[in-house]
């Protein structure tokens, strides 16, 4: 198994389609349930990204692979994403190998 996970709370793995229309879907979708907004409480903190924090939050921080003779079980279309919802800090993701 492969854990993947991203280190930071305003970024997110994701397993899915890599096709550009649904990429651009999954970002419209995200921007409508957790959108831009100066009245977050988290703003009063002196930060501007609670909505980073919530999309991070949707999308979850990381994913378990399974991996068959070194090579990751993924669907034919699928491929993981790493989310970057801030920007404003240097980020790494971490990948961890389970099993034999």
């Amino acid at each position: 198994m492969a854990l993947v996970s991203a280190m930071h709370i305003t970024a997110g793995i994701y397993v899915n389609d890599d096709e550009g229309g649904l990429i651009e879907d999954i970002d419209q979708w995200l921007e409508k349930l957790a959108p831009y907004r100066k009245d977050y409480k988290h703003h009063e903190t002196g930060e501007d990204n609670a909505d980073s924090h919530l999309k991070a939050l949707l999308i979850h921080h990381q994913t378990i692979i399974p991996i068959t003779a070194g090579k990751l079980d993924l669907g034919t279309w699928q491929r993981v994403f790493y989310a970057e919802f801030d920007g404003q800090r240097d980020k790494r993701v971490l990948v961890k190998i389970m099993g034999e």
